[in-house]
């Protein structure tokens, strides 16, 4: 279909719908109208509250001023990530952004610290990671220059609407309205408009497919075909409440393994996010809201709210003229913060590959296969927090203990317990300190180091372990109290 490019459509609103209305007025808004369908009417799911360091990516393509936008969505900073009670009952670790102390060309710095650790010669690994000190201490700052190794904590129908206010500055234009009708070209099959239950018609030459679980154009519509990943992760169910802050935010989210499943708590500047993620084979939806109130902390803001889903992908993320972004597209439960990640990606990926005079084959497999690369190892890495476990206390655990687990999977783990090896690939999203950072803490020894440690002396290897770490003590050190910075920085009016 050789047509030129100059209308696109979203359908949906939400935090996906925004960010790509913003993403295409101000980026080729000049070259294309963009208009954005969405109901008052239809609830989005917006309970994607924090976030991953690529945020930075999308906000530098937009030139997004960091203080702006945290006073205007409420948000707190975010270094990690604690894990409490996944590995066993009681015990607790941190998955920092960051990096791990200073390596070599042939290792990682965690081989250095694995024979350290037998030589009795160093503390924790977070001793090593700045990112990891700083939110255990409760400090932070944003310095000039530095690395990009922090996140955020927000509020996700705020950020749609800081974002709806960059998109109509640029030309981006929305239409209230209930999708009633899909339509499609008789000989293609390729969409050209889309009937509102007011009977408009909203024509494009290009649609973004941001309608949420339902996909209306990608699956109902287009049958782009759905893998089911239940079978490797198992939650299928999550209950969403807010509530009053009690206490300051501390700058990383809390996931609480609970008896079938796990707990969120996520502090933004003036109220908390807490979740209940379950597989509904082993609890009902009474006694997982039950399960997530008996542990909040605060006054409940709203009522709880249930969230049905099915984790997994599909098949094509772009078919004909339609593209899939955010719920539409699959669905990896939010235990590493991805969800805001896949939305930029997926319009990211689309600007770079953007049909410009008409839809091209090669650019759709193109799309589509570093689509599900991605979300393949996101997969893996998601799976592997409940498969690297010690727990056996219940029959969810049991049952993730023992599963069967992706091909991809198991290598990366075979490789690490025999040789302490992590690599990353081209469409990995996790790189070596979040694999290591998490194998440990979940219980996964390595037997060896690289042999290239063993070039340094005992006394070399201490000096060298002893100055990573004093350097890390000294760089935080230096940073101030979380709270007292936001409150300098990018407090929210009140």
């Amino acid at each position: 279909m050789q047509n030129k490019v100059k209308n696109v459509v979203i359908a949906g609103g939400g935090t996906a719908g925004w960010m790509a209305a913003a993403a295409f007025s101000k980026l080729l808004g000049n070259t294309i109208n963009v208009t954005l369908v969405e109901s008052d009417l239809i609830p989005t799911v917006g309970v994607g509250e924090a976030t991953i360091p690529t945020l930075h990516i999308f906000h530098r393509l937009l030139g997004i001023k960091e203080p702006e936008f945290m006073a205007a969505t409420n948000a707190t900073f975010k270094l990690g990530i604690k894990f409490e009670n996944w590995r066993q009952k009681e015990q607790d670790y941190i998955h920092s952004f960051g990096f791990l102390g200073p390596d070599c060309w042939a290792c990682g710095f965690h081989h250095f610290w694995q024979k350290g650790k037998q030589k009795g010669y160093v503390s924790e690994l977070g001793d090593y990671v700045a990112e990891h000190l700083a939110q255990r201490e409760g400090r932070f700052a944003v310095l000039p220059n530095q690395d990009m190794n922090h996140a955020y904590h927000l509020d996700a129908a705020l950020y749609a609407k800081f974002l709806r206010g960059i998109a109509e500055q640029h030309g981006g234009k929305r239409v209230e309205g209930t999708i009633d009708e899909v339509l499609q070209n008789p000989e293609t099959g390729f969409i050209t408009a889309l009937k509102l239950t007011s009977g408009d018609i909203i024509e494009g030459d290009l649609f973004i497919d941001c309608t949420g679980f339902r996909g209306l154009l990608i699956e109902q519509t287009l049958h782009a075909g759905y893998d089911d990943w239940s079978h490797y992760l198992p939650c299928d169910s999550a209950i969403a409440v807010q509530t009053e802050t009690v206490s300051k935010p501390v700058a990383y989210t809390r996931s609480i393994a609970r008896d079938a499943g796990w707990q969120w708590r996520i502090p933004l500047q003036n109220r908390t996010g807490n979740g209940h993620v379950f597989c509904s084979k082993y609890l009902s939806d009474d006694e997982a809201v039950a399960t997530l109130l008996d542990n909040i902390e605060g006054e409940r803001l709203n009522e709880p709210r249930v969230i049905k889903y099915k984790t997994g992908a599909r098949r094509k993320h772009w078919v004909k003229n339609c593209i899939a972004a955010g719920l539409s597209s699959g669905f990896i439960e939010p235990l590493e913060s991805t969800g805001i990640h896949l939305f930029q990606k997926a319009i990211v990926r689309l600007l770079q590959l953007f049909p410009n005079d008409g839809f091209n084959q090669a650019d759709i497999n193109e799309y589509n296969e570093q689509t599900r690369l991605e979300a393949l190892s996101i997969r893996d890495f998601i799976i592997m927090h409940y498969h690297v476990t010690e727990r056996t206390d219940t029959a969810f655990w049991r049952y993730c203990k023992t599963m069967p687990i992706p091909d991809s999977l198991q290598h990366k783990l075979d490789l690490f317990e025999q040789s302490g090896r992590i690599f990353k690939k081209e469409h990995d999203l996790f790189a070596e300190t979040s694999w290591v950072q998490c194998l440990l803490g979940q219980g996964l020894e390595p037997k060896s180091y690289h042999p290239i440690v063993d070039s340094m002396s005992d006394m070399e290897l201490k000096n060298f372990l002893d100055n990573a770490k004093r350097n890390t003590r000294k760089k935080v050190d230096k940073w101030p109290d979380h709270w007292e910075f936001i409150q300098y920085y990018c407090a929210t009016a009140k």
